[in-house]
Formats: structure tokens, C-alpha cells, sequence
């Protein structure tokens, strides 16, 4: 993908990210995440209705990085079962540790294929991906 298409994607994702503000509803798992090395820090809640997930939504402050990609997060698994987002997470993962992936799965989150040439962003992309992986790892210790 173009270096300009990228950051345009990135960059509307920052300036207009999906499913901002919390609904403190009960019926949705939450997860607190922040990253120990600077402001980011995201809530998370999510909707999981006969194992696909319903509903993501966030609040918190974080750069234009984790905020970019918590906005294409909840676009690219909203929808998917729950075995469709491990699947996706698994790859997106992968993907930032540089070690082999299906890119074909993670639709928009591919714009982060080369977050790894800057370490101190990985985390920014990674943030709210680990906060999915423990909502996830939750729902498979609860089976």
C-alpha cells in the first residue's frame, strides 16, 4: 500500500475514530489499557452476542497512532465471531513482530505493516489490540 494512502488512512482514523465514547452499559466487557511509556491509555467495552462481536466501543487519550488503530481495530473485527477476530488478532500481531501473516485478513489495520521499523510506536499500534486479546482470553477461560 502507498506510503500517502497509509497516512491518510491513519490520519482520518485519528481525526474521526469509529465508536468513540463510552455507553457504560452492563452487558459489555470492559478492559482498561494504558502504555507505561507515555499518555496513552484506552477503555474499551465490548459487546459479545452468541460469539460474534456485536459492539466496540472506546474513550480515553492516546496519540494518533493508538487511536488510529483502535478506531481500525473496531472497524475491522465489529461483526466478526470470536474466532474471526483471534484469527485477525493472531496476524495482526505477527505482523508488527515481523514474523509471517495473512495479511488478506486485517483489511484497513494493514496500514501498520511497517510500524515496526519505529519500536517506540508499536505499542501506540499494539495498545488496544492487547486490550481485545485479554477481553478474548477471558471469554475462552470462562468456556
Amino acid at each position: 500500500m502507498d506510503s500517502n494512502i497509509k497516512r491518510e488512512i491513519i490520519l482520518e482514523n485519528y481525526q474521526n475514530p469509529k465508536n468513540k465514547g463510552l455507553l457504560n452499559d452492563k452487558s459489555y466487557m470492559k478492559v482498561n489499557m494504558n502504555n507505561e511509556s507515555c499518555i496513552d491509555e484506552v477503555n474499551l467495552e465490548v459487546k459479545i452476542e452468541n460469539n460474534i462481536i456485536k459492539d466496540i466501543r472506546f474513550d480515553g487519550e492516546a496519540c494518533a497512532i493508538s487511536t488510529s488503530s483502535t478506531s481500525i481495530m473496531i472497524s475491522t473485527l465489529i461483526g466478526k465471531t470470536v474466532k474471526e477476530a483471534e484469527n485477525i488478532l493472531q496476524n495482526f500481531l505477527n505482523m508488527l513482530d515481523e514474523k509471517p501473516y495473512d495479511k488478506t485478513v486485517l483489511e484497513e489495520a494493514i496500514v501498520y505493516d511497517d510500524i515496526y521499523k519505529n519500536p517506540n510506536r508499536k505499542k501506540c499500534a499494539l495498545l488496544s489490540w492487547w486490550g481485545i486479546e485479554k477481553i478474548l482470553n477471558q471469554i475462552k477461560n470462562t468456556k
